[in-house]
């Protein structure tokens, strides 16, 4: 029969020890879990590689796109006060002047950025990082607000699951806008002071930011803190194991809270993702052995998060931890032990290559349009080097693939027929942007 209850605590820990001591897959992870059994933390590991202090249930964590579930959880919170409804078009949120997209006589709703069906692209197409390993620390409102007033749908709305950053940035933003306050004060007068969730902020206190872990890439190296002051709501909390179990501990009614009757309205099955899996307010709900699993992950340049609840088993987990290395695997499993684990994931080996073809590859290659790739050739080593930032050695992988060892990314040129590379495809934070040739 498939289980949904608990591992113990030794075999949640023995997980933790090969994530971090064996696969080398992260620096420092924090398991929360609720249910009939109570209350329990097991972390392995620290805050940083250069930090050796112990994590554990209060360390602060970027949680990255769980924070669309509080998005969603807003949302669902002000339609059920009346303060908005699910059908409203977006554009009644937005100020004079600024214009939303439609197609096909049809406007993008609130409900529509809550499933992810605007039509509406993951990022902004105009989206320039000076910093790529702060993506969007640079990017305004106003720059928001520009690309939306002329941002052409390339499908009709509705018709498809993409999931946006942009649709869920502007849904934060359209919600805190209609309050009257900045997102992170809308997030803090309606969900994390009424659950005690003290741990849970954008903006850091000094204390806070003696808790927050050091981020770290696929090498383990330590990362800057994300920032996207523009898309707050897509993706811009921090917060801690006990903070967030403390929201599932109200999400499973254990401690009641004007805020389950919104949990339950987020968690309703709205629109397909998958074969198994619905969106419902920024929420996923999948169906496996053991009956529906609601949840939402997160990932930034140097975090990964989870947070899932089964409601059929009353049993809820968070997973947090200081790598890019991804932990969905860890959180399902425990809610239903039928769902395996991932196998690790094997790390890119350097192949042998005949120099010379590199000589194919030197030359600029513009990624935006302030941004260029500039390849260049020292002996038989190839190295990129983006607009202001640091030139690093690229490693051939097999093909036409070539791997960093110092950030979390590889970039594959495309192949000619005869003559130089044509474009580049840089590989990182899970997209897949194409740079053509700059030709003289």
């Amino acid at each position: 029969m498939p289980s949904s209850s608990f591992p113990a605590d030794k075999e949640i820990a023995k997980i933790l020890a090969e994530r971090i001591d064996i696969r080398r897959e992260s620096v420092g992870i924090v398991v929360g879990t609720i249910g009939p059994h109570g209350r329990s933390i097991v972390a392995h590991g620290k805050f940083g590689a250069n930090d050796p202090r112990k994590v554990d249930g209060n360390t602060v964590y970027e949680i990255g796109s769980i924070t669309k579930g509080f998005t969603g959880l807003l949302l669902a919170d002000m339609v059920a006060s009346g303060e908005v409804g699910l059908d409203d078009p977006l554009a009644k949120y937005m100020p004079e002047g600024v214009t939303v997209p439609e197609r096909a006589g049809k406007s993008i709703t609130l409900a529509d950025l809550a499933t992810h069906h605007s039509g509406l692209p993951s990022l902004p197409d105009d989206l320039e990082p000076p910093d790529t390993l702060n993506p969007y620390a640079a990017y305004t409102t106003e720059q928001l607000y520009r690309f939306l007033s002329r941002y052409q749908l390339p499908r009709d709305i509705g018709a498809d699951f993409e999931y946006s950053n942009t649709g869920f940035g502007l849904l934060g933003h359209a919600l805190a806008r209609h309050a009257g306050v900045d997102y992170e004060t809308l997030v803090t007068q309606r969900i994390t002071n009424p659950l005690g969730m003290s741990s849970t902020a954008i903006t850091l206190s000094a204390e806070l930011a003696g808790r927050m872990a050091t981020g770290h890439n696929g090498d383990l190296q330590p990362v800057p803190n994300w920032d996207l002051p523009a898309i707050a709501g897509a993706g811009a909390l921090r917060s801690s194991a006990n903070d967030l179990l403390n929201l599932l501990a109200m999400a499973l009614s254990t401690e009641k809270s004007p805020l389950t009757d919104a949990v339950a309205a987020a968690s309703v099955k709205r629109k397909p993702v998958n074969d198994d899996t619905q969106v419902g307010l920024a929420w996923m709900v999948t169906e496996t052995s053991s009956g529906d699993i609601v949840w939402h992950s997160g990932g930034t340049g140097g975090f990964t998060s989870f947070i899932g609840f089964h409601p059929g088993s009353r049993t809820g987990v968070v997973v947090l931890s200081n790598s890019d290395a991804g932990v969905n695997d860890i959180g399902m499993h425990l809610l239903n032990r039928d769902i395996p684990l991932t196998e690790p994931k094997p790390k890119p080996v350097e192949a042998l290559i005949d120099p010379r073809l590199l000589d194919g590859h030197v030359g600029q290659y513009q990624l935006a349009p302030k941004m260029v790739f500039d390849i260049t050739r020292d002996g038989d080593k190839l190295f990129a080097q983006l607009t202001d930032q640091p030139r690093f050695r690229l490693f051939p992988e097999g093909g036409h693939r070539f791997f960093y060892k110092d950030v979390e990314a590889a970039i594959t040129f495309a192949p000619a027929r005869a003559g130089p590379s044509p474009s580049l495809t840089l590989h990182q934070f899970g997209h897949d942007i194409s740079a053509p040739r700059v030709t003289d």
